[in-house]
């Protein structure tokens, strides 16, 4: 009886030595946490009170926007149709650059070490760099436009997609490589008929989804000079035509509203 009181006495120390370890390591990572959130506060200069008085400013503003000029909308439909060219075809040049990168940085399919270490840099490096930055350096390159805007969203889009094309990729079931390697298949039909079905129906609906964003970035990016509505935008802001400014910017939600629709569709009629 000693010697299970015994036992039955040093579970309990060990138990409550573990809860208390346990909660002390909770209440330290609070702390390290709280702490992180209040240096990142001071250092982008967090302010209620500051915030209270801006909104005065952007009262002010929506009170000018309103109502929108509906006189200039017959200007606008050059610009609009031009951002949905620039996604249509930043989206598709991204698919087509994402394919032979993401194959490349997937370690389960990629030739070699170097192979892969060198597509994943790739793809980080177009990740890396923002649309903005891309659509300043091609607008510098070739001119302004809505070339440019193509270009920077297929970069952009590249690096996008042939990361998540590459983890797919790496994560397929091995079952069905394994069988078809064993039956003596080569490389290229294992790739055909054991990891493309997998990874097909989850890249056509991310390639979908990316089109509707890069239609999103298209109208900003002619803030750059790189074409579209964001163009027109831009100089209404800068020119204070702020009911104008509201009716690209009703126009733009119509043209989103749009896109996201037909992409269901699609993704419903494919996937």
């Amino acid at each position: 009886m000693n010697s299970r009181s015994a036992s039955r006495r040093l579970i309990h120390v060990s138990s409550s030595s573990a809860t208390t370890t346990g909660k002390l390591r909770c209440l330290v990572w609070a702390v390290v946490i709280l702490g992180i959130y209040w240096w990142s506060a001071e250092g982008t200069r967090l302010n209620l009170y500051t915030l209270i008085e801006g909104l005065q400013g952007v009262g002010d503003i929506f009170s000018r926007m309103f109502p929108p000029r509906l006189d200039v909308l017959p200007k606008l439909i050059d610009p609009a149709v031009e951002t949905v060219q620039i996604s249509i075809w930043g989206t598709t040049l991204g698919v087509l650059l994402s394919i032979p990168l993401g194959i490349l940085a997937a370690k389960n399919v990629t030739p070699n070490r170097l192979t892969y270490v060198l597509g994943r840099q790739i793809l980080n490096l177009l990740r890396a760099i923002p649309e903005m930055v891309m659509a300043l350096i091609f607008v510098a390159s070739v001119g302004l436009g809505p070339f440019p805007g193509v270009l920077a969203v297929a970069f952009h889009s590249t690096g996008m997609l042939g990361k998540f094309l590459a983890d797919s990729i790496e994560n397929v079931d091995p079952g069905p490589l394994e069988a078809l390697t064993a039956t003596g298949a080569r490389s290229k039909q294992i790739f055909a008929y054991a990891i493309v079905p997998q990874i097909l129906p989850e890249f056509v609906s991310l390639c979908l989804f990316r089109w509707e964003m890069n239609f999103r970035s298209s109208t900003v990016l002619g803030i750059v000079g790189a074409g579209g509505l964001g163009f027109e935008l831009i100089t209404s802001m800068r020119l204070f035509r702020y009911q104008e400014m509201t009716t690209i910017i009703l126009l733009i939600l119509a043209f989103v509203a749009m896109v996201d629709f037909l992409a269901s569709r699609i993704r419903k009629r494919i996937i």
